[in-house]
């Protein structure tokens, strides 16, 4: 990874902490989006500290608002010449069911559409460096999911883990689509199952949900296990050449049918178009 340029979100906790600092001493620069500033500048300074020389760099956006993400996104844009790798990374779990300012549930807005609109906005700079790769952290929650087009949103009954695997679903059905997109470019695109992992996730919810939640992470991975697929998409050259794969314990996985349903990836490509005016 020396002298390669890493995006990735939800970097400032968790797998995304473990991957962001341990490219960084692999010789990555790193350029994060954080919501929290605070907790940014400590990311920050901690970069700087394992690896001085790259300068690594912080953004603070609501990753939850779709102007947010256009903004970063086109900020990034135009201040990277290169971007080698990009991890969509933050994820976020609601007890109850939430809007944005813009409207939008705060799953759907943070898990899928963060991803998408991001994403979009990278591609010319992902397309311009040789043999870049984008690595989306999707999850086995996605078995349980299937998708209601009238319904994206869970605007009719809303449950937590519910909509949580739906937005699992949308990355794996949107890592698969961008790949086909992306055929001939020499840009990669694959996703993964960190597993259950003991983090911040998850930890502003309340009721008897949050109870079950907090209780199993005693049995959940350490971050640092969690991250290792996240880290061999990232780094490894074994997978240079593998694109629009799912991926758990650093293998490729089977594929239920549901997030195998090409019809299913165009529409939901298609909604996320219209609805953030990117990626058409």
């Amino acid at each position: 990874m020396q002298g390669k340029t890493v995006v990735i979100t939800g970097a400032t906790s968790g797998i995304g902490a473990v991957t962001a600092t341990t490219l960084a001493r692999q010789g990555a620069r790193i350029v994060f989006i954080a919501r929290d500033r605070e907790r940014g500048e400590q990311l920050l300074q901690k970069l700087r500290a394992i690896a001085p020389g790259p300068g690594h760099v912080l953004h603070c956006a609501d990753l939850s608002l779709i102007a947010e993400m256009k903004r970063v996104g086109q900020g990034i844009a135009n201040a990277e010449n290169r971007i080698d790798v990009l991890i969509n990374n933050a994820g976020a779990v609601f007890t109850t069911r939430q809007e944005t300012s813009e409207g939008h549930e705060k799953t759907f807005a943070t898990n899928h559409m963060a991803y998408f609109v991001l994403t979009a906005l990278l591609l010319e700079r992902l397309k311009a460096t040789p043999r870049s790769r984008i690595v989306s952290t999707a999850s086995d929650a996605y078995k349980a999911a299937r998708l209601d087009f009238s319904d994206l949103q869970s605007r009719r009954g809303y449950g937590a883990f519910g909509m949580y695997g739906r937005s699992k679903l949308m990355n794996v059905l949107f890592t698969r689509l961008l790949a086909r997109r992306l055929a001939g470019t020499g840009v990669s695109a694959n996703c993964h199952h960190p597993g259950f992992v003991a983090t911040r996730f998850g930890d502003s919810g309340s009721g008897f949900m949050n109870f079950l939640l907090q209780s199993s992470k005693r049995f959940a991975l350490t971050p640092e296990q969690g991250a290792q697929t996240m880290l061999y998409l990232a780094a490894s050259p074994e997978i240079a050449d593998v694109t629009g794969t799912y991926f758990n314990k650093c293998k490729p996985a089977k594929l239920m049918r549901q997030a195998r349903n090409d019809a299913d990836a165009q529409r939901l490509w298609d909604s996320s178009a219209e609805l953030s005016g990117v990626g058409a």
